[in-house]
């Protein structure tokens, strides 16, 4: 190549780096289009940060990863390279034994540090070139010469950056600054509307238990869960199979009371001891008639009967067939569909005061861009519980009239609206009460 195309190419060069709109854009440059003028298998750009070299540009790549091993391995080895300011030509056998192993891996054998220096002789950077083939003294004079341009293009991107937080902090120190902070104090007396978000389920607010009569075991079901029931449907019936049996040891112990009354009765006439007998096994008798109503009574409260309609709340059958139950245990519910409303677990580390009538917003999982406006409607003032085992306020809320009423069991999100406070106590509430528990102030 005669000197006439490479001062061509040279010029070519100096003019795109001259343009570049911004740091990106000249990086590209020098580890790209320097090939045009000296070739090189890979280029690598390392720009001092606090007088360490970090690697910001290379050959073929958009973009630098800090994490990848390649930039790795060239950010340690940048920091053993030279770098007094002049060019230096190393080849693979004079490299460190450190990094012998990583340049045989990462890079051509041969490479050249050229440093970027600005007008005033500082150092920026420097890139290292690297190839297959020795470098010779006009490819080292032309790239010298190339990066004249490239540190003073380098410094005058800085500088157009330092310029630009120059003028920003200006404006910050002036007239503008007061009155944007002026602006943040006014904001945050802006009257808002306190809420909190809390989990929340649609149940029935007025829902009927239905509970076991009588100890026993859960025999069978007349109903599946979540379905519509008429009153007087059989719900469900407990095991009568030791009913049963107790039954008939009672008739088979009434049964020989009487014949022992009938024949105390036949000795009456003749036998004095046998009246005073007489009046003990009828005793007995009406003891044993008295067991066997008993049982009877229980028997005939075996099934347990819808007392009117609605539709039967309760688990899966299976946890329930088989399973002890006590009286008076809960085993399902009975509730009308259009008497839904929102069961609300509100956490005490979440509560804030709330009245009756305060507005309420459901967000169900399975519809969360549609939610359902209600009405809080009760508030406990004794903390329980959660389902989740988080101390938590029950609240109660009726749908609004006219909203479409979702299925009773589906679960989502509520926001509980409350007072209308400040914008500044909206946001430092939460901080404040912090650092009154930790100070105790």
């Amino acid at each position: 190549m005669n000197e006439a195309a490479d001062l061509d190419l040279l010029l070519q060069i100096e003019s795109r780096a001259l343009t570049a709109p911004d740091a990106p854009g000249l990086r590209f440059t020098i580890v790209n289009e320097s090939h045009a003028l000296v070739s090189y298998r890979q280029a690598a750009l390392f720009e001092l940060d606090g007088g360490r070299p970090k690697l910001t540009g290379a050959s073929g790549l958009v973009s630098v990863a800090e994490d990848s091993p390649f930039a790795v391995w060239m950010a340690q080895m940048a920091r053993r390279l030279p770098q007094d300011g002049q060019t230096h030509r190393i080849d693979l056998a004079d490299a460190p034994e450190t990094d012998q192993a990583g340049w045989a891996e990462w890079l051509p054998e041969h490479a050249i540090v050229v440093p970027l220096k600005d007008g005033r002789g500082e150092v920026l950077g420097m890139v290292l070139y690297a190839r297959d083939a020795p470098w010779t003294d006009r490819d080292q004079t032309l790239i010298e010469r190339l990066h004249l341009t490239f540190g003073h293009c380098l410094r005058a991107l800085s500088e157009t950056r330092e310029r630009r937080w120059s003028r920003w902090r200006r404006w910050m120190r002036g007239r503008r600054r007061n009155l944007l902070l002026a602006a943040l104090v006014l904001a945050l007396f802006i009257p808002v509307r306190l809420s909190v978000l809390a989990p929340a389920e649609v149940v029935a607010l007025s829902a009927v238990a239905v509970a076991a009569p009588q100890d026993g075991v859960i025999g069978s079901f007349g109903v599946a869960p979540n379905s519509r029931v008429r009153a007087n449907d059989l719900l469900f019936s407990l095991d009568d199979s030791v009913l049963l049996n107790r039954r008939e040891v009672a008739l088979k112990a009434l049964e020989v009371a009487r014949v022992d009354a009938h024949i105390a009765q036949q000795r009456a006439f003749d036998d004095v001891r046998g009246r005073a007998d007489l009046a003990v096994l009828m005793g007995r008798v009406r003891e044993k008639e008295a067991e066997l109503a008993a049982v009877e009574t229980l028997s005939q409260r075996v099934e347990v009967r819808a007392d009117r309609d609605g539709v039967a709340i309760f688990a899966d059958v299976n946890d329930w067939l088989g399973r002890p139950v006590q009286t008076g245990e809960r085993v399902m519910q009975l509730a009308q569909p259009e008497d839904a409303g929102v069961l609300v677990w509100l956490a005490v580390a979440d509560a804030i005061n709330l009245e009756p009538g305060a507005p309420v917003q459901l967000f169900l999982h399975t519809d969360p861009l549609r939610p359902r406006s209600a009405v809080l409607v009760e508030a406990s003032y004794q903390a329980t519980p959660s389902p989740d085992d988080v101390a938590s306020y029950r609240l109660r809320a009726r749908f609004e009239p006219g909203e479409d009423l979702p299925r009773i069991g589906l679960r989502g999100t509520a926001r509980i609206s409350g007072e209308w406070v400040t914008l500044g106590y909206y946001l430092f509430r939460r901080p404040m009460a912090a650092a009154r528990e930790w100070t105790g102030l």
